[in-house]
C-alpha cells in the first residue's frame, strides 16, 4: 500500500497523472477505506472543484489516523476553500496539539486569524511561527510567501503596540531625562522586537542592564530573616495542605492545546508538579490564605511584585516522587524568584546556569528566573517549597512605576484574546 502511494505520488510530482491515477486505482482495489487512498481521492476531488465531497473524505481520514498532522492541514486547506473559519481553526489547532511548533499550522493559523478579524492574537501566533524558523532554512515559495507576510504583521503589530504604550506611559516619561528612563526604554526595545539583547532570557519581557546573577547573595536581603524564622510555622500550614486541603492544588502548567511549548508536554494539566496558590497573578485566594494565615501575614511583609491581575504570586510549590521540571527560562527578570524549602527529602535538587544546589530546611535563596533552571525529585516522597516573587531591588521607584504601567497597558490592549503568561 505505501509503495503505490509513493508511487501515485511521484507520478504526481512528474506530472504523470495516469500513472497516478493507475496506482490509486490498485491501491482502492487492495484497501478502498485505507487513509492514504481516502487522502488522495480527497485531493482529487478538491482538484475537479468538490470542496465538499474532499471534506466528507477527509473526515473520514482524521477519524481513522487522528495522529497525523498531514492530513489535519488537508481537512483545513479545504475548510479554507468552504470559508469554514471556525472548522478551519479546528484542524489547525489539532495540528498544534500533535506538534506545537508546526511552523506551517502557525503560519496557516496566523493567517486565518486575521481573516477572522483576530488582529491581535494572528500577530501573537505569527510571531510564534517566526521563532520556529532558522535564518538560514531556504523555504519553498509558497511557505516563504507566508512568513514573510508574518514578517510584515508583526512588525505592524510592535509599531501599534509601540503608540498604545507610548499614549499609557506619556505622562511618565513627561519631564524625564533619557538617563533615568535607559534601562526601560532599552526594555521596550526588546520587548518590541527593535533590538536583540543576549542573556537572560525571559519568556515575556526582558528589562536590560538589571545584574541577573544565578543565585544571588543571600545577605542583599536581610528581610529574609524573619521568613526563615517563621519556616516551622510556614511547613507546618503546608503539611496541613497536604493533609487536609489536596484538593486545591492544581496543575502549575496548565496550557490550552496549540501553545508552542512542548518542553511542557509531560507535566501540562498534571499535578506532578502542583500548586496551590495564597496570591496567583494578584488575585487572593481567600480560603487559602484563611487556612495558611502565619503564611500569608510573613509574606506581607516582603518587597513583592504588585501588579495588577500579575503580581504578587506565593504558592507552595509541591514535587511529586520521581519527577523533574524541565529546563525553561522565566517571564521576566523585573522579578526575582524567592525559594523557601519545607519538605526536602534527599534526592532534591536545583539548577540555574551552571550552578547546582541542593535545598535545606529553612535556608531560603533568591534567583534569577530568566536564567535557564531546572528541578528534579529523585526521592520516592514528594518535596514541597514555598515560592513568591519579589521586585529586582534595582528597579527605581521610576521603573517598577513604568514596568507596571506597561504591564497593564498590554494586559488591557490584548483583551479577551489573552496576552502572554507570566507564569514560567
Amino acid at each position: 500500500m505505501l509503495a503505490l502511494m509513493s508511487a501515485c505520488d511521484r507520478a504526481l510530482a512528474e506530472r504523470c497523472d495516469a500513472d497516478a491515477a493507475r496506482a490509486l486505482r490498485e491501491a482502492e482495489a487492495i484497501l478502498p477505506d485505507h487513509p492514504l487512498v481516502l487522502h488522495e481521492r480527497a485531493r482529487r476531488a478538491l482538484g475537479a472543484g468538490d470542496p465538499r465531497a474532499a471534506r466528507a473524505l477527509l473526515e473520514q481520514v482524521v477519524a481513522r489516523a487522528p495522529g497525523h498532522p498531514p492530513f489535519w492541514l488537508s481537512l483545513a486547506d479545504v475548510l479554507r476553500v468552504l470559508a469554514y473559519a471556525d472548522e478551519e481553526l479546528a484542524a489547525l489547532e489539532q495540528v498544534l496539539k500533535l506538534e506545537p511548533v508546526h511552523p506551517l499550522a502557525l503560519l496557516r493559523k496566523g493567517a486565518l486569524l486575521d481573516r477572522m478579524g483576530k488582529r491581535r492574537s494572528a500577530v501573537m501566533t505569527y510571531g510564534n511561527a517566526l521563532a520556529t524558523l532558522k535564518p538560514e532554512l531556504r523555504l519553498p515559495p509558497a511557505i516563504e510567501a507566508l512568513a514573510a507576510e508574518a514578517r510584515r504583521r508583526v512588525a505592524e503589530g510592535a509599531a501599534e503596540l509601540d503608540s498604545v504604550i507610548a499614549q499609557r506611559i506619556g505622562p511618565l516619561r513627561a519631564g524625564r531625562d533619557l538617563s533615568e528612563r535607559r534601562r526601560f526604554e532599552r526594555c521596550m526595545d526588546h520587548l518590541l522586537g527593535r533590538a536583540q539583547v543576549h542573556h537572560p532570557q525571559p519568556s515575556f519581557m526582558l528589562f536590560p542592564y538589571l545584574s541577573n546573577f544565578e543565585f544571588y547573595e543571600r545577605g542583599d536581603f536581610p528581610w529574609l530573616d524573619s521568613i526563615e524564622a517563621a519556616t516551622d510555622a510556614i511547613r507546618e500550614e503546608c503539611l496541613g495542605v497536604l493533609s487536609d486541603d489536596a484538593a486545591g492544588i492544581r496543575p502549575y502548567v496548565a496550557y490550552r492545546d496549540g501553545v508552542p511549548l512542548a518542553q511542557w508536554a509531560e507535566l501540562n494539566n498534571s499535578r506532578r508538579w502542583g500548586a496551590y496558590f495564597l496570591w496567583n497573578q494578584s488575585e487572593r485566594v481567600e480560603d487559602h490564605i484563611a487556612r495558611c494565615p502565619r503564611t500569608a501575614a510573613v509574606l506581607a511583609a516582603a518587597p513583592r511584585v504588585d501588579i495588577p491581575g500579575r503580581g504578587p504570586t506565593a504558592f507552595f510549590s509541591i514535587l511529586d516522587a520521581r519527577t523533574r521540571i524541565p529546563p525553561h527560562h522565566g517571564a521576566t527578570n523585573t522579578r526575582l524568584t524567592v525559594h523557601v524549602p519545607l519538605v526536602v527529602p534527599p534526592g532534591c535538587g536545583f539548577r540555574v546556569g551552571s550552578d547546582s544546589r541542593e535545598w535545606a530546611v529553612g535556608s531560603a535563596w533568591v534567583f534569577d528566573d530568566t536564567v535557564e533552571h531546572e528541578a528534579w525529585n529523585g526521592s520516592d516522597l514528594p518535596r514541597a517549597i514555598l515560592i513568591f516573587d519579589i521586585w529586582h531591588p534595582q528597579l527605581t521607584a521610576l521603573e517598577r512605576d513604568l514596568v507596571r504601567e506597561t504591564t497593564v497597558a498590554l494586559a488591557d490592549y490584548y483583551g479577551a484574546e489573552g496576552m502572554p503568561s507570566m507564569e514560567l
